[in-house]
């Protein structure tokens, strides 16, 4: 479905918004909780529908597993079947998922143990794994590719009778995801060790704790800050729900960043964050360089949000864009170009020009399947009507992302 989405000339932002928790940390604390039996309840969990295709996987007893377009999913799940697949299950996906690469992580795998055949191509899915009593607990991989083949295996290290020790090579891609990772598996009773590019898993050790929160998602608290910078009115608010001020997540560093945006963050005692706008001091038109390799979620929606204020960027350490739901660089390039935006891209960056010309209304934005596309550009509606081709795609990681907006007054039909 196609949506266009505006918003009153003249008017400030202002409303409260609850965020459910982050798809990243709610779909590791559900493999952990269905791979050690726990007896936990999770609470504030994403509504995501990677989080729901997880949830749904793990419950399977079928012999196929088809995680749709959820990368998460179909990375944690084959550690997790290679060790609880009930004797054989095919792991598979959509025509896009069969075309991202898997590789590394069923490599590392194998080398420890697991049975692990590529169906079709050699490197992506769909695989098939039979499950074995037992893996070795020490392994090499390559860091430089996706944090997620990392946290796959520290996620089932604490099953193994030895732990895991796992040696990193290369450059170390997205770390504050591992951070998370690790975060993750304390709070339920599996200590970690990361130095040297040397990641250990001690063997679990049971934890009495009945209740675990789900902070809420700072990937999807992203959007309001990009609505928050490009809203004119210095008398704009917004109130976010639930968030903590030492989040575990990586793209918690939104609120630095944002900063450089206009965009002030104030945490409150009830565990809410307050957006306000501040004066930009002229930054219109100059150019702000960030490496983005910790949070590279992060670069559609700041990308949008600087082409809106005329301002140019340079983001580094986007390499991991090429194998998301799309390669985001190139639709990136395209969507903006259609804008008037002018950008150029690497295999691992992009400049955009400051824009010194209005913005073309009007232009339907094509999401190519990607969350992220859809949610990145539609705050541009507060500056220029704009069109949101197959607008469904928030539901893998925002669902009420167009409910919320139209609670803050947009117009969108």
């Amino acid at each position: 479905m196609d949506l266009s989405i505006s918003f009153p000339k003249g008017k400030p932002i202002n409303g409260e918004v609850s965020i459910t928790g982050s798809k990243s940390q709610s779909n590791r604390l559900l493999v952990l909780q269905k791979l050690f039996d726990l007896d936990v309840r999770l609470e504030n969990t994403s509504t995501s529908d990677d989080t729901k295709v997880l949830i749904q996987a793990l419950k399977s007893t079928s012999g196929i597993v088809d995680v749709h377009h959820a990368g998460t999913s179909m990375r944690f799940l084959t550690s997790y079947f290679a060790l609880k697949a009930n004797d054989r299950i095919v792991l598979t996906g959509s025509r896009r998922m069969q075309e991202r690469p898997i590789g590394i992580l069923v490599e590392a795998l194998k080398s420890m143990g697991a049975k692990i055949t590529y169906q079709h191509k050699k490197g992506y899915p769909p695989l098939e794994i039979r499950s074995v009593e037992a893996l070795h607990s020490r392994v090499r991989l390559q860091a430089n590719t996706s944090s997620q083949y990392i946290t796959s295996l520290m996620l089932i290290g604490g099953y193994l009778t030895d732990g895991l020790k796992i040696e990193l090579e290369g450059p170390i891609t997205s770390r504050p995801y591992i951070e998370l990772t690790q975060n993750t598996l304390k709070s339920i009773g599996v200590n970690s060790s990361f130095r040297n590019k040397i990641i250990k898993i001690s063997p679990f050790s049971k934890r009495n704790v009945n209740t675990l929160m789900v902070e809420s998602d700072w990937s999807s608290a992203s959007y309001h800050y990009s609505l928050m910078a490009l809203s004119k009115k210095l008398n704009s608010r917004l109130v976010l729900s639930s968030f903590l001020k030492n989040s575990p997540q990586g793209d918690s560093q939104v609120a630095k960043i944002y900063f450089q945006l206009g965009v002030m963050t104030t945490f409150d005692s009830n565990g809410q964050i307050v957006l306000s706008k501040k004066t930009i001091n002229g930054l219109q038109n100059s150019t702000i360089k960030l490496n983005l390799s910790d949070t590279p979620d992060l670069a559609q929606t700041i990308t949008v949000t600087c082409f809106g204020l005329k301002l140019g960027c340079t983001l580094y350490g986007l390499h991991t864009l090429k194998i998301k739901e799309t390669n985001r660089l190139r639709a990136l390039e395209k969507e903006l170009t259609k804008l008037g935006a002018q950008i150029q891209i690497s295999d691992d960056s992009l400049t955009l020009m400051p824009r010194n010309k209005p913005i073309n209304p009007h232009v339907a934005i094509d999401t190519y399947d990607d969350h992220r596309m859809a949610m990145a550009f539609a705050p541009l509606g507060i500056l220029v009507p704009i069109t949101i081709k197959d607008s469904n795609v928030v539901s893998k990681s925002y669902p009420q992302y167009w409910d919320d907006l139209k609670e803050l007054q947009f117009e969108i039909f």
